[in-house]
């Protein structure tokens, strides 16, 4: 949230078990543009700001993926 944003957002999730967490961001072109999360998280409730402002104004998405669990969702920066 928010989304659309503009260039900061926030990004909240829940892991269910404990293990690794890897959340990355990609463009359309499936190109990697930032990887927010790359390590162990304890099960519980989390949050990560992502800042846009290097990037030019479309849609992202971005991959959430911890043990068996993955999930990809759509974000849309307007400048």
């Amino acid at each position: 949230y928010p989304n659309p944003f503009n260039p900061i957002t926030n990004i909240s999730y829940s892991i269910k078990d404990a293990g690794l967490v890897n959340i990355k961001v990609f463009d359309l072109l499936g190109q990697q543009v930032a990887e927010l999360v790359n390590e162990e998280k304890e099960a519980g409730y989390y949050s990560i700001t992502f800042d846009a402002s290097k990037l030019p104004s479309g849609i992202y998405l971005y991959t959430i993926n911890s043990r068996s669990f993955i999930q990809t969702r759509k974000m849309l920066l307007i400048k």
